[in-house]
C-alpha cells in the first residue's frame, strides 16, 4: 500500500508541475505555444569557455511582474498564478567573467517540454532563452537540461518571503530565510541581486558537482542592505 501511494504521488507531482517537495500545482493553459528560436547576440556567444562552477538563478516572481520585466509572461506567471521563487535558469559559468553562452543553435522547444515545464520557470520565451543561452552548452537536450534544473530546485528548500507592513527586509533576512531551511548552504553561497533597492533575485552558487560552493562573483547586497520585496498577491 505504502508503495502504490508513493508511487501515485509521483505521478501527481509530473503532472501538476510541482516545485520543491510539496505538492504545489500551479494553473497551466491547456496548450502552450512554445517561443521562437532566439537569434542570439553576437557579442554573447562564447562556445569555448570551459564551466568552472554552477549558479541556480532564482526570481522574486512578485517583483518580476511588478515591474514587468519582459522574461515574465503577463498571463502564466503574473495573472493566472501567485509565485514566489521561480527559476530564472541554471547557469554554467566559466572561471572568470565570461561564461559558456549559446554554444549551438536550437529549434523551438517541445511544445510538449515547455508544458511540463512552466510550474518552474513559467514562460515560454525565458524556457526557450535560458536553453539556447546556457543549457546548450552542457546538455544534449531540452529535456536533460531542465530536468537537471528541477532537480537542484528539489534538493532546495526555498523560503516564501514574508516582508513586514513597510515590504522591506534586510538582505541578511533573506540570506537566513535560505540558511534556515538548507544545512549545506552558506552565506558565502548566496548571492542577494536588488535592483533600484528592490529585491529581484538570489543566486545559488554551486561547484562542479553541483554542491553549494562560495559564489565566485560576490555576495550581492551586504546583510545590513534594507531591501524592499514586493508581497506576493
Amino acid at each position: 500500500m505504502k508503495t502504490a501511494l508513493a508511487a501515485a504521488l509521483a505521478i501527481l507531482i509530473v503532472a501538476s508541475g510541482a516545485q520543491a517537495s510539496s505538492l504545489k500545482s500551479c494553473a497551466v493553459p491547456p496548450t502552450v505555444t512554445p517561443a521562437p528560436a532566439e537569434i542570439p547576440p553576437a557579442g554573447e556567444i562564447h562556445t569555448d569557455v570551459p564551466t568552472a562552477a554552477y549558479l541556480l538563478a532564482l526570481f522574486w516572481s512578485p517583483e518580476a511582474c511588478r515591474a514587468g520585466i519582459p522574461e515574465s509572461d503577463k498571463i502564466i506567471q503574473c495573472r493566472n498564478n501567485r509565485f514566489g521563487f521561480t527559476v530564472h535558469g541554471l547557469w554554467p559559468n566559466g572561471p572568470d567573467r565570461v561564461h559558456p553562452r549559446y554554444c549551438r543553435p536550437s529549434p523551438p522547444i517541445n511544445p510538449a517540454t515547455v508544458k511540463a515545464n512552466l510550474c518552474m520557470t513559467p514562460s515560454p520565451w525565458l524556457l526557450q532563452h535560458e536553453w539556447q543561452a546556457h543549457g546548450t552548452c552542457q546538455w544534449e537536450t531540452p529535456e536533460a537540461y531542465f530536468k537537471k534544473a528541477r532537480d537542484v530546485r528539489k534538493g532546495l528548500n526555498i523560503p516564501d518571503l514574508k516582508p513586514g507592513p513597510d515590504e522591506t527586509l534586510t538582505a541578511g533576512q533573506i540570506r537566513h530565510a535560505f540558511l534556515k531551511r538548507n544545512r549545506d548552504l552558506t552565506a558565502e553561497g548566496l548571492n542577494v541581486r536588488v535592483k533600484d533597492g528592490r529585491l529581484t533575485e538570489v543566486w545559488v552558487c554551486m561547484d562542479l558537482k553541483f554542491k553549494p560552493a562560495a559564489c565566485r562573483g560576490g555576495n550581492g547586497a551586504p546583510d545590513s542592505a534594507v531591501v524592499k520585496v514586493t508581497p506576493k498577491g
